[in-house]
C-alpha cells in the first residue's frame, strides 16, 4: 500500500529534488539539486530521512496539496506562511498530518523557497542517478521530462508511523533571509587579470539583487566591475562561481547553471554561504568579502559530516 499526496494547486515553480546529478557535467548535464541545501538537509534530517532523499522544493508559494494518506512531513526553507487546513504551521518543525487535510502555502514573508518532505522520503524514480528537476534540460521530476509539478500529480510515499510530538529546529540555526547578504568569495585563478580598481570596487562596493535571479543564477546590479580584456578560452563552471561579463554587473551562477563558459571569473562564493543567496529577493543588498579556503572548507565539512554526506 503506498501514501500519495496530491497537488490541487501546484504553485508557481515546485520541483523534485534530491541533491543533484553529478559526474555527468562533461556531457553538457548540470548539477541541479536544492538550491538552498542547508533547508534540504534540514527538512530530511528532522524527519530521521537517509541523505539524498527526494523532498519538494516550493518557490514563490500559492501552492496546495491534498493529504491522501496519514503522514509525517516537514517544512523549512523561507516563510511561506504555511496553513494545515488553515491553522498556521510551525517552519523548520515537523508535523503530522491525516487523509484529507489540506496544506497551503501563500506568498513569501521570509526568503522564496520552502521545503516540504515527508518521512521516507517521496517515491520517484531516478533519471540519469537522480531525481531533481531541471526544467531547461528536461531532466528529472516526476514524469522524467523535467516538468514542474501540475494540478493532479501524485507524490508517493510508503506509510509510517507518526510521531506523538513535533520535532522543532532550535532557533539559534534558524537563518533570516530578509538581511542584507555578506557573501565569502574565494578568489580564482582569473582574479588577477582584473585590475586592482576592478578587484576594489567588487570587494568594497554594495551590489542589489536584481529581478533576474532564478535557479540557474542570480544576476546583480551595482557598480560596474571592469572585467580583463583579454579574452578567455570557455571552461567548466563550478558552483557559486562570479562571472563578470562586459556590463560590469556579476552574475553568481547555481544549480541550474551552463557547464561551461567564457566569461571571465572573479571568484567563487563559498559553498557553505549559497543557500542564502538562493533565498534572497530582488532589491536585497550583496557584499562581498574575501574568504579563507582552508577555513571555509573545515566548515563545510562540519555540516557534511552532521546530516551525513
Amino acid at each position: 500500500m503506498s501514501g500519495f499526496i496530491t497537488a490541487i494547486k501546484p504553485g508557481q515553480l515546485s520541483l523534485i529534488q534530491d541533491f543533484g546529478r553529478f559526474g555527468l557535467s562533461h556531457l553538457g548535464i548540470t548539477q541541479s539539486g536544492p538550491v538552498d541545501d542547508y533547508a534540504y538537509s534540514w527538512a530530511n534530517h528532522l524527519l530521521g530521512n537517509p541523505v539524498n532523499v527526494p523532498v519538494l522544493e516550493i518557490t514563490l508559494g500559492q501552492a496546495e496539496f491534498k493529504i491522501g494518506h496519514a503522514c509525517q512531513l516537514a517544512i523549512t526553507g523561507g516563510d511561506l506562511a504555511a496553513t494545515l487546513d488553515g491553522v498556521p504551521l510551525t517552519n523548520w518543525c515537523t508535523f503530522s498530518a491525516r487523509k484529507g487535510q489540506r496544506i497551503k502555502f501563500a506568498l513569501p514573508k521570509n526568503g522564496l523557497r520552502a521545503y516540504l518532505a515527508v518521512r521516507g522520503g517521496f517515491h520517484v524514480e531516478p533519471h540519469l542517478g537522480s531525481v531533481a528537476t531541471v526544467t531547461k534540460e528536461s531532466l528529472g521530476g516526476l514524469h522524467h521530462n523535467g516538468q514542474p509539478l501540475q494540478a493532479g500529480d501524485k507524490l508517493h510515499f510508503a506509510p509510517h508511523t507518526l510521531d506523538n510530538k513535533p520535532l522543532q529546529m532550535t532557533f539559534r540555526l534558524k537563518p533570516d533571509y530578509n538581511l542584507p547578504l555578506r557573501l565569502r568569495v574565494i578568489e580564482s585563478y582569473q582574479n588577477e587579470t582584473f585590475s586592482d580598481a576592478a578587484r576594489h570596487t567588487f570587494f568594497t562596493r554594495t551590489f542589489t539583487v536584481s529581478q533576474h535571479a532564478d535557479r540557474m543564477g542570480y544576476r546583480l546590479t551595482g557598480p560596474a566591475v571592469t572585467p580583463p580584456q583579454e579574452p578567455i578560452l570557455s571552461e567548466g563552471i563550478a558552483l557559486g562561481s562570479v562571472q563578470i561579463p562586459p556590463d560590469g554587473q556579476p552574475i553568481v551562477l547555481l544549480n541550474d547553471r551552463q557547464t561551461i563558459g567564457g566569461y571571465p571569473k572573479i571568484g567563487c562564493v563559498a559553498k557553505i554561504d549559497l543557500p542564502r543567496l538562493a533565498q534572497a529577493k530582488p532589491g536585497q543588498s550583496v557584499r562581498f568579502v574575501k574568504g579563507d579556503l582552508e577555513g571555509l572548507q573545515e566548515v563545510w565539512c562540519q555540516w557534511a559530516r552532521f546530516f551525513g554526506y
